[in-house]
């Protein structure tokens, strides 16, 4: 297969694009605009293989999405370009407008036309995998309640809001136009390459740094951790396996609230880094406690039961390992995130705009 993967310089995307190169003998075009969160790096396992692409495209772009799917000639989409930070969301809404629901629709219609034009075997065994989130769900009230792929949408943020609008535009051109897409929603992703400004590797670089460990409220919203590499697998086992037509949610089986991962990450630090920056007696003094930001959802947890029943996918890592290896994976890979805290990665960027 040859798949167009859209946002493979981002976290989750460089993580399928790993994945599918590392572990499979399928072609991979990484269609990715390289915003900020965008980082080549990420990929420099992968980038010299024969069977991987790099097109610098924006999503928002029609022209440069049709030329990119008549070159390519791909079997199947994996859309994960999203803008996907909600305090960014909160402070300024139009990106996550444009890209998460104008891209989307951009490119829902050049996969259309590609599709259309397709015959026989290639257009029947053409996928369109749309990768979302669980905060189009809104959020959950009691403490054994789980989303399910059948829970009403109620998002809370500018960012959820903005994946809502994407799933809906993508169910509609399946049912209007037959266009064969698969959605997936999954819950909070952690584990190496995570950009800096969410919360684990936020914590993980500020305590390294000696820097106040800021916590929304009281720390105790509650969200289930899937590690990323577990992610990769689930969506590969999707496109692949499931079903045209259907949502499958994907979610870790790790229920933790935000005040609990932080103490984690504070534990685990005086294992694996006890020269701790000077004044500092325990990473846990650095924890502060900051005004809550609005909106904010108090807890999500994925029932992941249908994946499991009908593709035969359940994550390797509980919390307990997978943020023991991102852990020791940012310690060892000091490279990758100063170059990410200094800009410095950005240099790439225009690197690969000025050729």
């Amino acid at each position: 297969m040859k798949i167009l993967v859209t946002g493979g310089a981002g976290f989750i995307g460089s993580a399928v694009i790993r994945n599918i190169i590392q572990n499979t003998n399928n072609t991979v075009v990484n269609v990715d605009k390289l915003t900020y969160a965008g980082n080549l790096d990420s990929l420099l396992g992968v980038s010299s293989c024969e069977r991987y692409a790099f097109e610098q495209v924006d999503i928002c772009d029609a022209s440069a999405l049709q030329r990119v799917f008549q070159e390519h000639q791909p079997d199947a989409v994996m859309h994960l370009a999203a803008e996907s930070h909600v305090d960014r969301s909160i402070d300024g809404p139009s990106a996550f407008i444009e890209t998460n629901i104008i891209g989307t629709y951009v490119l829902l219609e050049a996969a259309r036309g590609y599709w259309q034009d397709l015959v026989g075997e290639a257009k029947t065994r053409f996928r369109f995998h749309h990768i979302s989130t669980d905060e189009v769900y809104g959020d959950l009230e009691g403490t054994d309640d789980l989303f399910m792929e059948t829970t009403p949408y109620a998002p809370s943020s500018p960012y959820s809001a903005s994946k809502a609008s994407s799933d809906h535009l993508v169910r509609a051109w399946q049912r209007t136009y037959g266009l064969p897409v698969i959605v997936t929603n999954c819950s909070n992703n952690y584990g190496p390459y995570h950009f800096p400004e969410k919360l684990i590797p936020h914590m993980i670089l500020n305590a390294l740094d000696g820097k106040a460990l800021p916590v929304y409220g009281d720390g105790q919203q509650i969200r289930d951790w899937l590690y990323v590499e577990d992610h990769a697998r689930a969506l590969y086992t999707v496109l692949i396996q499931g079903e045209v037509g259907e949502t499958y949610n994907i979610g870790g089986h790790n229920e933790k609230a935000n005040l609990d991962v932080v103490h984690t990450i504070c534990d685990i630090l005086e294992d694996f880094a006890p020269n701790k920056p000077k004044g500092i007696d325990s990473y846990r003094d650095l924890i502060t406690f900051v005004k809550d930001r609005p909106g904010h959802d108090k807890r999500y947890a994925i029932d992941a039961n249908k994946i499991a029943v009908e593709l035969g996918w359940t994550p390797e890592e509980s919390f307990e390992s997978g943020i023991r290896k991102t852990i020791i994976w940012y310690l060892e890979n000091r490279q990758w995130w100063q170059k990410v805290l200094d800009g410095s990665y950005q240099l790439e960027r225009i690197g690969v705009e000025s050729k």
